[in-house]
Parts: C-alpha cells; structure tokens; sequence
C-alpha cells in the first residue's frame, strides 16, 4: 500500500495524538464514504500490538472501548447519511473516492443476508463502509440497526485490536508486521472472494437450468 496508508506510518505522524486520530480514523471508515480507501483492519491489530508493547501507552481495554464507540458512532453517522441523501448519492458520478459499483454491490449483500449484513460486512473491506449507508437508504428500523450496529461494531473494532495485542507477544509477529498485516490482508479476502464464487457458480447453473428448459425435445421418426 502508498507509505501514507502503513499503519506505521500513520502512528508515527500522528506521535501523541495516535489514538485520537485512530478514533477519526475509524469513524471515517464507518461512516463516511471516503473511507473506502482507509486501512481499518491492519490499523486496528496494528494498535493492539503496540499497545500491548507499550508504544502506545493507554490501557488495552480503553483502546479497545473507544475505538468500538468510534466504529458504533461512525455507523450511525452512515445510516443518517443514507437516509437522508440516499438517491443522491446512487446518482453521484464516479470519482477517484467514489465508485457507485461499491454502493451497488454492498446492497446487493444487504439484500441477501438481510440484517446480519451489518455485522457480515464488518470484517468485508468496501462492503464494511457501505453497508452502513445502504441500510439507512434501505431505511432499516433504527433501533434494530442500532443492535446489529453495535454488535458488528465491538467485535470489530475491539476483536481485530485484541488479536494484533496478542499476537504481537510472539517475537515472530513482533518483528514481522508487514508481513502479519499481508497475511491479515489475505485471510479477510478469503469471504469476499468465496461469496463472489459460489454467487458465479450460481448463476451458471442457473444459466446451463435455463438453457436446458429451452430446448425442444425432437420426436422420433
């Protein structure tokens, strides 16, 4: 990725100020369509491995509580977006930022798995910023978003910064993010890449079933 987008890069520019800017970061990326392109996922394990070596010097459990509220806030932010600029925003010409092909195929993941969507496309790259916005377009019930939100939310959030605090005991790990943060990269493309098959598969069934019931039987002589 561009050196603007390491993880560690980030956290050194941001000295001080590192896990306020993870918060922004993550409500970003939550809520606001421009985080399509921000690295959540090696953020967050990035943090825990160094809260967990005392680079960064809070508490675990504190990191893990804001930047959960920060990924909840952020949610909520994106379902207000929706609701209330939805069409507009289908009707947005494609930009560097934007790409309405992301909006498109986050509600056609919306419509398939329904409200365990919210959660679902937590751990999705893309589908994780978008989900939010089409469910407020879809106009989901508040409170049941709110639910699915904050659950979806927490073991994202606080799950992914736990793993990297503890994985980031191990001298192996310690030593080698840039390659954890690849495998991490690689593992979560795993569902995407699955469900993009098996929708393939499919559809080419459904094709070879259509073109089947198609041909006309030929009588014998």
């Amino acid at each position: 990725m561009p050196s603007w987008l390491d993880p560690e890069t980030i956290m050194h520019t941001l000295g001080p100020f590192t896990l306020l800017g993870l918060c922004l970061i993550v409500f970003a990326e939550c809520g606001l369509l421009i985080g399509f392109i921000l690295p959540g996922d090696p953020l967050l394990f990035t943090a825990g491995l160094f809260t967990a070596s005392g680079r960064i010097d809070v508490p675990l459990w504190l990191v893990c509580a804001l930047l959960s509220v920060s990924a909840v806030v952020g949610n909520i932010c994106g379902y207000w977006i929706g609701a209330k600029a939805g069409p507009a925003l289908y009707n947005k010409p494609d930009s560097k930022l934007f790409k309405r092909q992301h909006l498109a195929r986050t509600q056609e993941f919306f419509d398939r798995h329904g409200p365990r969507a919210i959660i679902l496309a937590r751990f999705i790259p893309l589908a994780r910023t978008g989900i939010t916005t089409v469910a407020g377009v879809a106009r989901m019930e508040p409170k049941k978003y709110l639910i699915y939100s904050a659950i979806g939310g927490v073991l994202w959030a606080a799950g992914v910064t736990l793993l990297g605090a503890f994985l980031g005991r191990i001298p192996f790990v310690r030593d080698n993010v840039e390659t954890m943060l690849i495998v991490i990269a690689l593992v979560l493309a795993v569902p995407p890449v699955v469900k993009i098959l098996q929708a393939r598969r499919r559809k080419k069934l459904a094709e070879n079933l259509v073109g089947g019931s198609e041909e006309v039987p030929t009588g014998s002589d």
